[in-house]
Formats: structure tokens, sequence, C-alpha cells
């Protein structure tokens, strides 16, 4: 049973940067896409980012280009959310998911498994 955990978040400053960990267990790592999502309170989930199972390949939603970076490190089955920059608006809930399919996903359904989330919170 493939479980993902994330970890990092916290309280933050406007203008820090952060660095989110999600660790895939129970299979491995190398095997899947791993994509990033975030939802803040009253909002749906959006779709920050993904990295293929390559490693060599990332995509992120317009916006976010420039502010996030996605890598990965298969050896220790863990996957990275850096943040740059942080604002208040950035302030949610971040989801890691891993998905089979190949290429770089861009929407929920599309993503297998999923962690529980880490919150991160920003202050003005």
């Amino acid at each position: 049973q493939v479980q993902l955990v994330e970890s990092g978040g916290g309280l933050v400053q406007a203008g820090d940067s952060l660095r989110l960990s999600c660790v895939l267990s129970g299979g491995s790592l190398s095997t899947y896409g791993m994509g990033w999502f975030r939802q803040a309170p009253g909002k749906d989930r959006e779709f920050v980012g993904v990295i293929n199972r390559a490693g060599s390949k990332t995509y992120f939603e317009e916006y976010m280009k420039g502010q996030f970076t996605i890598s990965r490190d298969d050896a220790e089955n863990t996957v990275y959310l850096q943040i740059h920059s942080l604002k208040p608006e950035d302030a949610a809930v971040y989801y890691c998911a891993a998905t089979l399919l190949a290429g770089l996903p861009n929407r929920d359904h599309r993503f297998d498994y999923w962690g529980q989330g880490t919150q991160v919170t920003v202050s003005s």
C-alpha cells in the first residue's frame, strides 16, 4: 500500500522561502510522477506543479512559474516543493500526490495516491 507523508509546513513570514517534503512508502518513487496541490480555506484544491518520473521535466500552473520548484530524490523516496517569496495568499494545505501516468498530468483525478497534507501559514 503506497502512502505519502508531507512535512515541512508551518508558520512563516511573507517573503520567506520554505521547502516541503513528501516521502513515499510502500513502493518505489521512481515508478511515479509526483504532483503538488494546495487548498486554501473556502477554496477548491488547485494544482501547483508536477515532476515526471524521470525527474527530467516539470510543469507548473502558469501564474506559479518562478515561485515554485519541484525536485525529487528517488534514492530517498522523497519529492520536494520549494516555495520562494511566500505571500499571504500562498497560505494553504499543501498536498503531494503520485501518478502512474507518464508525462505531466495536472488534474487531480489523474493522481492515484494522496498524502494528508501539510499546513503552510504566512504572516504579513
